[in-house]
């Protein structure tokens, strides 16, 4: 049966890198939140009260997301989810859904200093690379990170999770 790989962790904890690595290693597709709310949102995004226009728009990204990763499960290919679930409920509401299908689940849960991740997250706004979905403003960044829920021990016995430390980039991941 097929699986699904769950990447989450804090904003520029190395997600989405550690995404595509993966996605090249198990041959599975990458689906994640960030690119798909650029695509269906981007042109609407708001200059000012950009977590509340967020917010509205990401479980509407994750039920479509999830609707897709449930055809590709059905074939028989895993997948890999990045869908942004900082926050436990969030994470507990994907976990039941996963049971409900049937898949196995492995939980990657990345996370590196915040003083790293600014710096990262700077670094992307400024170069636009391959993991650039959109701008990410020190003020979201500020947000976002005391948003982050990380796994707490309950959740770590309920469910398959493996905990990545990611490095700065001259040392990888």
């Amino acid at each position: 049966m097929a699986k699904i790989y769950l990447v989450e962790g804090p904003v520029g904890s190395g997600k989405s890198t550690f995404a595509e690595r993966l996605s090249l290693q198990t041959k599975a597709p990458h689906m994640d939140l960030d690119s798909w709310m650029v695509s269906l949102f981007g042109p609407d995004r708001p200059s000012s009260g950009v977590i509340e226009w967020y917010l509205e728009r990401k479980e509407r990204c994750i039920e479509q997301i999830w609707d897709v990763a449930k055809k590709i499960l059905n074939v028989n290919c895993n997948v890999i989810l990045e869908l942004g679930l900082i926050q436990r409920s969030s994470r507990h509401s994907m976990y039941a859904r996963v049971r409900e299908s049937g898949h196995e689940l492995l939980v990657y849960v990345l996370d590196a200093p915040r003083d790293l991740r600014r710096e990262r997250v700077r670094q992307r706004n400024l170069e636009k690379g391959t993991t650039f979905s959109m701008e990410v403003p020190d003020e979201v960044f500020e947000i976002a990170s005391n948003m982050w829920e990380e796994p707490d021990d309950v959740e770590c016995r309920e469910q398959n999770i493996e905990f990545v430390k990611t490095l700065p980039a001259n040392k990888g991941l």
